[in-house]
C-alpha cells in the first residue's frame, strides 16, 4: 500500500461545504498538532501530511515514536491490513494549553478503507479493541445550524488543561454528504474566526431549530407524488441518466402546485429556494433510495 495524502478540510461556509449541515452531523474537537498517518505495507509505515517518512526523515519525532510503538499497531494491522489511520501527532504548535500527559501521542480522527473514509461508529470499536487513541465527537446532531455549532467551540476542552480555556475549533462530518463536486468533504470552524459565543446546556446532543424548507419538503414531498412522477418518466424507459429529470420535475410540481399552500400555512415565510431544493432531493432519496 502506498502513501495516500489526507483530504483538505474546508472552512464551513465555502462552496465546497454547501448543505453539509443537512442530515446527521458528528462534531469533533479539532486539535492543534501535526497531521500524520500510519498504514501497513508488509511493515508498519508512517507519514506526515505530504510525504511518507523513510529512513533519515521524521515529523517532529513521529517516526521514532511509531517505531517504538509498533507493538501497539501491529495487531491492528494484522487484522485490518488495508486500512489507513489518519490522525494528529500532538506536538507543540500554536496552542500550548494541552495537558502534560497529552503531548507526543497520536490521536486518530479518520480511518480510510481503500480510498473511502469509514464512519465513526464503524471505526471506533475497531480502535477501542486494540487500545489505539482516537478523538471522540463532542456532539451528534440532526440538521444543526452554524449558531448551534459555534456554541460548541467553548465546550471543546478535549485534552486541554483545567482552567486553560478551550481548543482550536471543531470539525463537522456528515458521512452521508457529498458536495456539489461529488467529493466527500468535511468542514471546520476555527475558534479565532468567531467572536460571538453561543452556549448549549446539553453536552452530547444539540437540538437545532426546525428549518422552514425542511418542514415544506417533509409535508409536500410525499411517496405518492414521487411514485407518480417516477412512473411517468419510467414509462419511457428508465435509466440513471433520468435522475436529474425526476428531481427537477418533482421540485417543479412542488412550486407550481403547492407554493400558495405553504406560503399561507407559514404566514408569508422567508424561503431559501436553493435550500428548499436540497431538502426536496433529500426527501426523494429517502423515498426512492434504490435509484441512487
Amino acid at each position: 500500500m502506498e502513501f495516500t495524502k489526507y483530504q483538505h478540510i474546508e472552512r464551513l461556509g465555502t462552496p465546497e461545504t454547501n448543505f453539509i449541515l443537512m442530515g446527521t452531523c458528528y462534531i469533533f474537537p479539532k486539535i492543534d498538532g501535526t497531521n500524520s498517518q500510519i498504514w501497513y505495507d508488509g511493515r508498519i509505515c508512517c507519514g506526515s501530511r505530504n510525504r511518507s517518512l523513510v529512513d533519515g526523515e521524521d515529523n517532529h519525532g513521529f517516526r521514532e515514536w511509531v517505531n517504538q510503538n509498533e507493538s501497539v499497531f501491529l495487531p491492528f494491522f494484522t487484522e485490518n491490513p488495508l486500512l489507513i489511520l489518519y490522525g494528529e501527532w500532538l506536538v507543540p504548535h500554536t496552542l500550548k494549553t494541552y495537558r502534560p500527559d497529552a503531548w507526543r501521542k497520536f490521536y486518530v480522527f479518520d480511518v480510510s478503507n481503500e480510498g473511502g473514509l469509514l464512519p465513526y461508529d464503524e471505526y471506533q470499536p475497531m480502535l477501542e479493541k486494540f487500545g489505539i487513541d482516537y478523538i471522540p465527537p463532542l456532539a451528534i446532531t440532526e440538521n444543526p445550524t452554524v449558531e448551534s455549532i459555534t456554541g460548541m467551540l467553548e465546550r471543546n476542552v478535549y485534552l486541554i488543561e483545567d482552567g486553560k480555556g478551550s481548543g482550536e475549533g471543531v470539525v463537522i462530518k456528515n458521512y452521508d454528504y457529498q458536495n456539489q463536486y461529488g467529493r466527500q468533504t468535511w468542514a471546520k470552524i476555527v475558534k479565532n474566526e468567531f467572536k460571538e459565543k453561543h452556549w448549549s446546556n446539553d453536552p452530547t446532543k444539540v437540538k437545532a431549530p426546525d428549518q422552514i424548507e425542511e418542514k415544506i419538503a417533509g409535508k409536500y414531498i410525499t411517496e405518492a407524488l414521487v411514485e407518480k412522477e417516477y412512473a411517468k418518466i419510467a414509462a419511457e424507459g428508465w435509466s440513471s441518466k433520468m435522475i436529474p429529470r425526476l428531481l427537477n420535475t418533482i421540485f417543479y410540481c412542488l412550486i407550481k402546485e403547492e407554493s400558495w399552500n405553504f406560503v399561507k400555512e407559514h404566514k408569508n415565510p422567508v424561503i431559501d429556494f436553493k435550500n428548499l431544493n436540497q431538502w426536496v432531493i433529500r426527501k426523494i432519496k429517502e423515498i426512492k433510495p434504490e435509484l441512487f
